[in-house]
């Protein structure tokens, strides 16, 4: 791996203005920890737009296998439960941070269309995050361990054609994600610590509406 993508790596997991949401995210691991990011430089495997990298052999993390394990102890580990910590998640920001946090989906995962909304309403990053100085930290780490367990093919796969969308709708510097150690590593702005991908524009806005139904249930925000 190139000290440049060594280097994104890192810089995934830092809060960033405009797409705080999306670094909060990274950081935080609110709806997605079987994404673990790393910032180990190692063999990481990325599809070229001929092809589509497997992690059918790639051992599995920590995070992975004990998110698969939890699935197994009954029903209280499953989406019902991961739903119920997500609204005692989103009741402390109601309490904490703004009464307009936006409950979850059906499907337990946090709305961050609306999560992104709410943000440029209100010029407030801690509504990106788990509140001002973590004030929900804890509920929020409650509704990661009990997400039940995601594909990562199936995730990686879907990411990928985001990607691949998101440079056909005109943003061309937009990288494809990358698979590490059977991790996710998401793809987006080559650089974000010096970002160069104007994420204010019409066209990036554009894209976005366009290629949002490439981003399964859960992913969206990732990149």
């Amino acid at each position: 791996m190139t000290q440049k993508t060594c280097s994104r790596s890192r810089s995934r997991s830092r809060l960033r203005s405009r797409s705080g949401s999306r670094g909060a995210r990274l950081a935080l691991l609110i709806a997605v920890p079987a994404l673990a990011l790393t910032t180990a430089c190692g063999g990481a495997a990325e599809s070229s737009d001929g092809g589509v990298a497997s992690v059918s052999n790639a051992p599995s993390t920590d995070r992975t296998k004990d998110s698969a394990d939890s699935s197994q102890a009954g029903p209280a580990k499953g989406k019902s439960a991961f739903y119920d910590a997500q609204m005692k998640f989103v009741q402390c920001m109601r309490e904490k941070i703004t009464k307009d946090y936006p409950d979850p989906k059906l499907s337990g995962y946090l709305d961050w269309t609306k999560i992104n909304e709410l943000q440029d309403e209100m010029g407030n990053d801690d509504i990106a995050k788990a509140g001002r100085g973590g004030a929900c930290k804890n509920e929020m780490q409650k509704a990661m361990s009990l997400e039940p367990p995601r594909d990562t093919q199936k995730d990686y796969e879907s990411m990928l054609a985001h990607a691949k969308c998101m440079r056909a709708h005109g943003v061309s510097k937009f990288t494809n994600p990358q698979l590490q150690d059977g991790n996710v590593i998401p793809g987006g702005d080559p650089n974000p610590a010096s970002p160069e991908i104007a994420q204010d524009s019409p066209a990036y806005k554009q894209a976005v509406q366009a290629c949002k139904d490439k981003l399964l249930d859960g992913l969206d925000g990732m990149q």
